[in-house]
C-alpha cells in the first residue's frame, strides 16, 4: 500500500464528530476536510472551506495562528503534535483542542502539503476517568467566563479538593488552575476584540 486516498480519510473522519480532519496543499489551502471542521466554522458545506486558508475563514488570531502554524510545518518539515490551543466553534463556543499537523512529502522527500486533525478534548474528558462534575464546571466556565472564578471556586463547582483540581488540570492541560483560567480569559478577550 503506497498511498491512501485522502478523500477516503476525510470520509472516515466524517464518522468522528469530535475530530476536525484536514489536508492542505503546499500553500496551506484546504484540499480535503471533514464535516466537523465545516461545522466548527459555522459553514454549510465543504466547498465553503476547500481552497482557502484558515485566515480566510476565521477572523483574527483564530485564523492567523493556524495559518502561521501551517507555514512553519510546510517550511521546516517538522510536525506539530498534540498542540493545546483554544479554538472557537461557531457561533461563540470556546473549546480546548489538541492539534496535530504532519508534513506530506513527495518521492523526492520535498514537503508538498500537510495532513492533520484537531481533537475537542471535552470529548476525551468524558471518556477518561475524569469526574463529570469537572467536565461540567469547565464547560460552564468556558461559556460564561465569569470574572469571579478563582481556582478555589472552580474546585468547589467541580466538587473537588483544590489539590485534586490542580493535579487534573496539570495532567489534562499542562497548566495550573490559575493558568487555565487566565489563558481561557485571554483567548476569549482576544476573540471578542476581533469580532
Amino acid at each position: 500500500m503506497q498511498s491512501i486516498d485522502t478523500g477516503l480519510l476525510a470520509e472516515l473522519f466524517d464518522l468522528s464528530p469530535e475530530v476536525a480532519f484536514f489536508v492542505k496543499d503546499r500553500d496551506g489551502c484546504y484540499v480535503f476536510v471533514n464535516n466537523s471542521l465545516v461545522a466548527r466554522h459555522g459553514l454549510k458545506s465543504k466547498s465553503d472551506v476547500v481552497g482557502k486558508r484558515p485566515s480566510e475563514i476565521c477572523p483574527g488570531d483564530f485564523g492567523q495562528i493556524p495559518t502561521e502554524q501551517d507555514s512553519k510545518v510546510l517550511k521546516t518539515g517538522r510536525p506539530l503534535v498534540d498542540h493545546l490551543e483554544m479554538q472557537w466553534h461557531r457561533p461563540h463556543d470556546p473549546v480546548w483542542c489538541l492539534t496535530t499537523k504532519l508534513p506530506i512529502r513527495d518521492a523526492e522527500n520535498r514537503v508538498v502539503g500537510l495532513i492533520g486533525f484537531s481533537r475537542d478534548i471535552r470529548q476525551s474528558l468524558e471518556l477518561q476517568d475524569i469526574p463529570s462534575s469537572l467536565v461540567q464546571a469547565l464547560r460552564d466556565f468556558e461559556k460564561s467566563l465569569a470574572s469571579d472564578v478563582t481556582p478555589s471556586l472552580l474546585a468547589q463547582r467541580a466538587d473537588l479538593s483544590a489539590q485534586r483540581l490542580s493535579r487534573l488540570t496539570k495532567r489534562l492541560f499542562g497548566l495550573t488552575p490559575s493558568q487555565l483560567i487566565t489563558k481561557t480569559r485571554i483567548a476569549a478577550a482576544s476573540r471578542l476584540l476581533r469580532d
